[in-house]
């Protein structure tokens, strides 16, 4: 309207005479908006993507009588009762998580800030006397809640075991011999990244053999303990402790009962002042079963020593089924391990790779990474993640087994897997969502020649 003024500086009261003709409509809208205290609302619109400018024939107002109007709509009306969607983003392609390096501490899963918070809180209770208020499993009471949980981990983790056995009869696994390396094909890859300690004679390639169960899965164990409240497992005592998968004995202080690996179910909570222990029930020895009886016999289903050997190799008709059955199984493992982890206290060293079950971590000292001179070879104990009890091992993704193998030139083209579901997909099984787009099915791999013409 400004510029119209300038334009036109004496503007007259009533009458189209004095505007040519192209300037009639505009001149009528001038007029209504000037009388007009605020714009006509059906028509004047806010949801936009631009300003248009739009002549009506009529004027809404109730003290205007003119005909002809110019309003400024700035775009379309949306629908009654529709909303607008938010775009859902699915991930074409997702980098692994960075490999952390040796010579330092791994970072805490919770905040320093919340840990420093909580100890503040304690030791404020602690000093007015007043009790630590804890909650199941805190306080060494089971979550009735997580006890079928726990079954079904345990379930899940022998179909895992017996199936990955049997697919390995069929799926060629290789192993570096110098470092942790493994590749499911039919011949290793020619990608230069062992950093094993003959690494540069061989100029980074990997020393491959034949690889086994253990290299699939790896194998994290843990010590069985009666009662995790009780004594603290000294670095003298530390054969009386039988040695089993981490897995097999979260699922057991969650409430799985095995006779060979007896557990201690309370009934009255601990009771705690800070970080100090008042009321745990007593001590209680863990009873002694016969001599003649080995414990790992009875549950050699539960643990991978020699399983090729105890699982004959399947038919080629099953051998698709058995990989769908493992690689569910595997999920449900996960699922569980996560669900589980929420409540029951698991800790891990935050330099290498031992785990404890349990409210507090042994003593022993058999820590031999970074820096243990300064701790006498005690484990830096903090809060476990779910990838360090049951670690998902990434692989290559091989999508041709039988074809030349990775070179390393092409190396940013190809995509990995957790080791279970490469050998399980390679069987035959369907891959899940969430593992796709780490694998990147869709990027072409370009020939050696092309790859330097891709930016």
């Amino acid at each position: 309207m400004l510029l119209l003024l300038q334009q036109f500086p004496s503007l007259p009261s009533s009458g189209a005479a004095s505007f040519p003709p192209p300037f009639q409509n505009v001149q009528s809208a001038f007029l209504c908006l000037r009388d007009c205290k605020r714009p006509p609302l059906p028509v004047l619109s806010a949801f936009s993507s631009g300003p248009k400018l739009q002549f009506s024939n009529e004027c809404h107002h109730v003290n205007c009588s003119r005909r002809s109007a110019a309003v400024l709509c700035t775009g379309k009306r949306p629908r009654q009762g529709s909303r607008p969607k938010k775009r859902e983003r699915v991930p074409q392609n997702v980098d692994l998580p960075a490999v952390l390096p040796k010579k330092k501490k791994k970072p805490y899963p919770i905040p320093l800030k919340n840990i420093l918070q909580a100890a503040r809180a304690d030791k404020k209770l602690a000093a007015m006397g007043m009790e630590k208020p804890l909650e199941p499993p805190k306080n060494g009471l089971l979550v009735p809640d997580l006890i079928p949980v726990a079954y079904e981990v345990l379930d899940a983790w022998r179909i895992l075991i017996r199936g990955l056995t049997q697919i390995l009869h069929t799926v060629p696994i290789h192993a570096c011999s110098e470092c942790s390396e493994i590749h499911v094909a039919q011949v290793g890859h020619d990608i230069q990244d062992c950093h094993g300690s003959t690494s540069g004679s061989r100029k980074g390639f990997h020393s491959w053999v034949k690889g086994s169960i253990n290299d699939v899965l790896l194998p994290i164990e843990s010590y069985h303990m009666y009662d995790p409240f009780g004594r603290r497992i000294k670095h003298e005592t530390r054969f009386n402790y039988d040695r089993i998968p981490a897995v097999v004995e979260l699922c057991i202080q969650a409430g799985v009962d095995l006779p060979e690996f007896p557990s201690r179910r309370r009934t009255q909570p601990v009771r705690m002042i800070g970080k100090k222990v008042i009321d745990r029930g007593g001590f209680v020895e863990e009873p002694e079963l016969e001599k003649h009886v080995d414990r790992k016999s009875q549950v050699i289903d539960l643990d991978t020593h020699r399983s090729l050997e105890r699982f004959p190799p399947p038919d080629i008709s099953e051998v698709p089924k058995i990989a769908q059955e493992t690689i569910n199984a595997y999920e449900k493992v996960k699922w569980g391990v996560n669900r589980l982890m929420k409540k029951y206290t698991v800790k891990a060293c935050g330099y290498c790779s031992e785990v404890h079950v349990g409210p507090w971590g042994h003593n022993a000292k058999l820590c031999g990474e970074f820096k243990h001179q300064w701790r006498d070879g005690k484990h830096g104990w903090q809060d476990a993640t779910v990838d360090e009890v049951f670690p998902p091992n990434y692989v290559w993704h091989v999508r041709d087994p039988k074809g030349p193998p990775m070179r390393r030139g092409l190396k940013r083209f190809y995509g990995k897997a957790p080791a279970v579901v490469e050998v399980c997909m390679q069987a035959g099984a369907q891959v899940p969502e969430r593992y796709k787009p780490m694998m990147r099915l869709d990027i072409v791999v370009p020939e050696s020649e092309e790859a330097q013409l891709v930016a």
